[in-house]
């Protein structure tokens, strides 16, 4: 199923929280994620699931309590809303989904009777209240390599002759990452000590990483899980899908190129994954589809389990994706974060339908809050490159900042911030918010 464009996304639908139509937001109520959070300063809070609008959170269980979803469906009102959204998404239809979603638009929008209104308001709590922590029980955890210019780009490094390998246009290649150190935005991340071998005339030394990069990707969470032994259709693929969120991809490449052959990413990426908390959702993203990469002129077609005709037309997404660094110094002197690169989900070789058909093909049974992400995002410019290994050429041309500091890798207090927007004339720009992370030196 493919989301339509609904009264939901009407670039005139205003919100009497007076936040969400500032035209800066990223949280109009065009777009309404998904999100989880604690109360601050309250060691008995519970978890709880919300709504992001403007600067307010919408606590869903609360808005039960209210009765406030009484006029919708009643399978729809038995959805569990308390601490995730596997809670939400594990047991409901899209077709629910978006009933949910038309009903909380109506209780945000202007146009709702004053005395709903008062009863809504007792649900809101503002974002500055609150602890705001990983939207999902995240399972398990597979990151995907679908950007074939950063690929490319890469490739070129270790082989220059020959950048891309034979199966990478017929298959779209993952691996298999670590759920446990999958942390939400904000969170410092220690750099890691590993196996270093950049000097091959002697043993490998164990050491802090000297290369520490990060990756600018998009995750997506799996809403409903299939069973064991049953693949899912290309057709049906996006059913399975919630919503999507920002990914940094923390790598040490120094032991990656060490230790990844032959059996692929390990210790260089299991220390740290950082994700943005706030889930938009797939219907949000309607007006924002586009079709699929246009594959070159002699470049093999999907096989059939991963062909499919609405996929083709539209199962790009076109999100803006930024990287900014801010370092120490630049902190101390008050300087803004500086805007590394650009580039744009739409650019991805392979789509997301296809790599979640393409993971559950052999039967594996995906689950409920899930986290499968895309790989490096990167574009065909030199400042689309989505990751410092891609930018600085494995180090060899470091880049320079405004104030005069170099970079090849990050260092110590370097902080990552990542930003997603998606806009199209015609309808409101919607966001992801920011994926933020500090590097805090090794022990």
């Amino acid at each position: 199923m493919t989301y339509e464009v609904n009264e939901t996304h009407d670039q005139n639908l205003k919100s009497w929280v007076e936040s969400a139509n500032d035209p800066d937001t990223d949280f109009p109520i065009q777009n309404l994620p998904y999100c989880c959070f604690v109360q601050s300063n309250n060691s008995q809070a519970e978890r709880r699931t919300g709504v992001r609008i403007g600067d307010q959170i919408l606590d869903l269980e609360k808005c039960r309590g209210f009765n406030l979803f009484e006029t919708i469906a009643e399978d729809v009102r038995g959805i569990g809303f308390n601490k995730t959204i596997n809670n939400i998404t594990a047991g409901s239809s899209i077709k629910n989904q978006a009933v949910l979603r038309s009903r909380i638009s109506q209780l945000l929008s202007s146009e709702i009777d004053s005395g709903t209104r008062t009863e809504v308001e007792k649900c809101l709590v503002p974002v500055s209240d609150v602890e705001i922590e990983l939207p999902a029980r995240i399972r398990d955890y597979t990151d995907f390599y679908c950007s074939i210019y950063h690929a490319t780009n890469v490739g070129r490094l270790f082989r220059p002759d020959n950048p891309l390998l034979p199966n990478y246009k017929w298959i779209p290649i993952g691996y298999h990452g670590r759920a446990s150190s999958v942390v939400t935005s904000g969170t410092d991340i220690k750099r890691p000590q590993g196996q270093n071998r950049s000097n091959a005339e002697i043993p490998p030394i164990y050491m802090p990483s000297k290369a520490l990069d990060y990756e600018m990707e998009v995750g997506f969470f799996v809403g409903k899980g299939n069973e064991l032994g049953e693949p899912i259709d290309i057709k049906d693929a996006e059913d399975h899908i919630v919503g999507l969120c920002l990914m940094n991809d923390w790598s040490a490449r120094d032991f990656q190129g060490w230790e990844y052959q032959p059996l692929g990413p390990f210790l260089a990426k299991s220390f740290a994954t950082s994700v943005s908390p706030f889930v938009v959702t797939m219907e949000a993203l309607a007006p924002f589809r586009v079709p699929a990469f246009e594959r070159d002129e002699g470049d093999p077609q999907p096989l059939a389990y991963l062909a499919d005709e609405q996929n083709e037309k539209s199962g790009g997404i076109d999100i803006k994706l930024e990287v900014y660094i801010q370092t120490k110094k630049m902190r101390e002197d008050g300087d803004e974060p500086y805007l590394v690169s650009r580039s744009n989900m739409k650019d991805l070789y392979w789509t997301i339908g296809q790599m979640l058909t393409h993971h559950a093909s052999n039967g594996c049974n995906l689950q409920a809050g899930d986290l499968l992400a895309t790989g490096t995002v990167s574009g065909k410019e030199d400042s689309e490159r989505g990751c410092l290994l891609e930018m600085t050429k494995r180090g060899a041309e470091p880049f320079e900042l405004p104030n005069g500091e170099t970079r090849k890798f990050l260092e110590d207090h370097d902080e990552i911030i990542m930003k997603g927007i998606c806009e199209r004339q015609g309808f409101r720009r919607i966001g992801f918010g920011e994926c933020r992370g500090m590097v805090l030196p090794a022990e």
